[in-house]
């Protein structure tokens, strides 16, 4: 039996669970939480997308916070690349290359296991956005591509769900809270449509180009965070109402009034969900990555036999929820649910080649 040098035994200790009086005794401190909010932060449900950088930070602040019930939500996996902004992985996530849902619900459960955490190895999709952000009292944008956040903005304004846009690249944060008819008896902001009815095109920056520092990310979830708890504390009065945006490098700052929605959007003003309905769903280069996903594969994958074919081919190797088969200078990693990550690439038809090779057509 283990034992300290003063004779208690450790695995009582280690047993005991900890008081949620001491846990959020400094938070409840905070007037603006109080021990009312804090009881109501206890039955919120936020609903987290993409699991990445601004994800992990924003799950981490949400645990820590004691946010009732936690839906993860990435179709990634951990890699070394990550280790330097992913606050929830450590190098051992990125050696077996665990998906980043799996790997951030593991640390989450460490960190608060009063928190009940749904995690989903998934490509948010219109087939499948409404039942997997089911429930949610917020929803909080975590990703790296407007696709999927005019999908959000869709389904949100459709089904009167608040949610926050956030970005982060470089030195550059941004978040917007995004607040539709409906909810709360409280005026609608802006949506995401109102304020970039079109996804921004020419050379636009990414992490694959411009870099990122760990504290933008971290300024970026920090905002996000603030805003949500206004909301889960049932004060969603004291959102902001603009899109703010912040360079952490130059010191320049700027806002956007977004207080009023605008009346010929044609997703708030008109309800019209095009991103929602699947209208021209592309294949997508990821953020970061020399790659292309394959989602357009819906059927289900053994596993085992798929890395037993594989294996004479070239390295093949799997961990229960992915398997990675590298054939220089491809890598594919697909995933049980028959999607997949082409690395090494970003060439749509080369990609859907290796795939057909690989994995059938």
């Amino acid at each position: 039996m283990p034992v300290t040098e003063s004779g208690a035994d450790l695995s009582m200790l280690e047993s005991t669970p900890i008081d949620d009086r001491e846990r959020y005794s400094r938070q409840v401190l905070f007037s603006g939480i109080g021990q009312r909010g804090q009881q109501r932060l206890r039955t919120g449900h936020a609903a987290i997308v993409g699991v990445g950088a601004t994800g992990a930070a924003t799950a981490g602040l949400l645990a820590r916070a004691g946010i009732g019930r936690l839906t993860l939500i990435d179709r990634d996996f951990v890699e070394p690349s990550n280790l330097q902004r992913q606050m929830l992985f450590d190098e051992e996530d990125a050696r077996a290359a665990l998906p980043k849902a799996e790997a951030a619900r593991r640390h989450l459960e460490r960190i608060n296991s009063g928190v009940a955490i749904t995690a989903h190895i998934a490509d948010l999709v219109p087939a499948n956005a409404a039942d997997l952000l089911a429930g949610a009292d917020i929803i909080l944008d975590c990703t790296d591509n407007f696709e999927t956040r005019y999908l959000l903005n869709d389904l949100c304004v459709r089904d009167s769900c608040p949610w926050i846009y956030t970005a982060a690249v470089g030195a550059y944060a941004a978040t917007m809270n995004i607040l539709p008819q409906g909810v709360d008896g409280i005026e609608p902001t802006a949506c995401l449509a109102c304020i970039f009815p079109a996804a921004p095109s020419g050379n636009v920056e990414t992490c694959d180009t411009a870099g990122i520092l760990s504290t933008a990310v971290n300024l970026a979830a920090s905002l996000q965070v603030t805003e949500a708890l206004k909301l889960l504390t049932g004060q969603p009065h004291l959102m902001r109402r603009t899109l703010a945006s912040y360079d952490l490098w130059t010191g320049e700052r700027s806002e956007i009034a977004t207080g009023k929605p605008r009346l010929d959007c044609e997703v708030c003003g008109f309800r019209v969900f095009r991103a929602l309905a699947g209208d021209s769903r592309p294949h997508i280069t990821l953020c970061g990555r020399n790659s292309v996903q394959i989602h357009e594969h819906n059927r289900p994958v053994d596993l085992v036999a798929l890395l037993e074919r594989l294996a004479p081919l070239g390295e093949a190797r799997g961990n229960g929820m992915l398997l990675r088969f590298s054939r220089p200078p491809h890598t594919i990693t697909v995933f049980p649910d028959g999607r997949a990550l082409i690395q090494g690439t970003t060439d749509v038809g080369l990609a859907r080649s290796l795939y057909a090779r690989f994995l059938g057509s």
